[in-house]
């Protein structure tokens, strides 16, 4: 990640970014993620199977049987 934003990006990819994680370093993860999107005003777009974190994003689209759908 640090790698990824030392260049001040308008916009971050994460694809699973707790996925191999422990709990407690995780939800670390997904608080700085979130700060990174509101303090920093950095777009993100978060792939996960996770619902804690995609709970915590602004919005949620899921895919289903190859379809995209907005919650």
């Amino acid at each position: 990640m640090a790698r990824a934003l030392v260049m001040q990006p308008s916009v971050f990819l994460a694809d699973e970014p707790s996925g191999n994680l422990d709990t407690r370093t995780g939800r670390n993860l997904h608080e700085l993620l979130v700060h990174l999107n509101e303090e920093l005003e950095v777009t993100m777009v978060v792939v996960t199977h996770n619902p804690e974190l995609a709970s915590m994003m602004h919005r949620v689209l899921r895919l289903a049987d190859g379809r995209l759908r907005a919650e």
